[in-house]
């Protein structure tokens, strides 16, 4: 059981709240919640979180999370009264998560996945905190050639290489996962797993070898899109409202997970870019190139357990994501313009 709220507004530590999902995240909770945003900027940007911090119920903290966290003795957090209140809710999206500079990051990525995670769950136990880990799909492996369109359930058992160049990620994942899960059983903890498939909208990184901002930028450009696999090359899409609506819905249950939150459609990115291409009125064309480490043809996400449990399924088509992700790159380009 989490602690009682003293006051009116739970407080909520959003871990990583400066990155993609976790400022979107923070948006969510502090229309009803007194939000602590921490976040060391490895991957993040105050760009995300900057129209939240004149806002007296956010609080943002620059610290890197692979070191202990002291909450009590933060001046800035007196007025969330913490020493008397503590924290109801601790939500865990603190990683490294740019694919452009994934091995320059490695290292950090192994302490977010294992330090990281032991800190946060440590103060979880001690204000008696429902935890949320955010796991990926990449606990499950890279997906089957033998049955591209496998869907995996929760149960399913995925082959990842703890050897390879993604290992600090992809296995770093499963060990956090395992972390969580002893945390629960040693301290009757109330931590959940959630496992994201790709998603994406507004706030994604430019230039960061991430699918869908890479080839919006190309197609505004009228440069050629570079699909880096062949033309069989597919994914699925969840886009960011639907993640933020099953991470609302998994909390309010009384599931521990894991839970599989995706889009099950599998698109093939040659379709992807012929809707952005189509969007956007481009003079682009398609190209193929090399493969490159952190843009991969993962699994497909069975999501039959978040439909029958939490009455949760994606409801933003694909077209219509890609509207509102192509709107907020162009309202980017146009302010940088406007700074510059």
């Amino acid at each position: 059981m989490s602690r009682q709220v003293i006051f009116d507004k739970k407080n909520i530590l959003v871990a990583g709240g400066a990155g993609f999902i976790g400022s979107h995240l923070c948006d969510e909770l502090v229309k009803d919640n007194k939000v602590i945003c921490v976040d060391n900027f490895v991957t993040g940007s105050e760009r995300n979180i900057d129209h939240l911090l004149a806002n007296p119920n956010f609080i943002f903290i620059n610290h890197d999370l692979s070191k202990p966290l002291d909450l009590a003795s933060l001046p800035e957090l007196k007025p969330f009264k913490v020493e008397f209140q503590g924290v109801q809710e601790i939500y865990n999206l603190a990683c490294p998560m740019s694919p452009r500079r994934f091995l320059e990051n490695r290292l950090a990525t192994l302490l977010a996945n294992s330090y990281a995670v032991k800190n946060l769950l440590d103060l979880a136990v001690q204000y008696s905190s429902r935890f949320l880990q955010f796991s990926s799909s990449v606990v499950y492996g890279q997906r089957r050639e033998d049955n591209p369109n496998f869907k995996v359930q929760e149960d399913y058992l995925g082959v990842v290489d703890q050897l390879s160049a993604r290992s600090s990620y992809d296995e770093g994942k499963r060990f956090a996962e395992t972390m969580v899960s002893n945390y629960r059983s040693v301290y009757n903890l109330d931590a959940r797993i959630i496992r994201l498939f790709r998603v994406y909208g507004p706030r994604m990184e430019d230039n960061d070898d991430q699918i869908i901002p890479d080839y919006i930028n190309s197609a505004l450009e009228n440069k050629e899109i570079v699909i880096h696999g062949n033309s069989s090359f597919s994914s699925s899409f969840c886009y960011i409202s639907d993640a933020i609506d099953a991470i609302d819905k998994f909390m309010a249950s009384e599931l521990s997970g894991p839970i599989n939150i995706g889009s099950d459609v599998d698109i093939k990115l040659s379709d992807l870019v012929g809707l952005i291409i189509k969007n956007l009125g481009s003079q682009s064309t398609i190209v193929y190139g090399d493969s490159k480490l952190f843009v991969s043809e993962l699994t497909l996400p069975d999501v039959r357990l978040a439909k029958n449990e939490l009455g949760w399924m994606p409801v933003v088509t694909l077209e219509n994501g890609l509207k509102k992700t192509i709107f907020d790159i162009k309202a980017h380009k146009k302010l940088q313009g406007f700074q510059s």
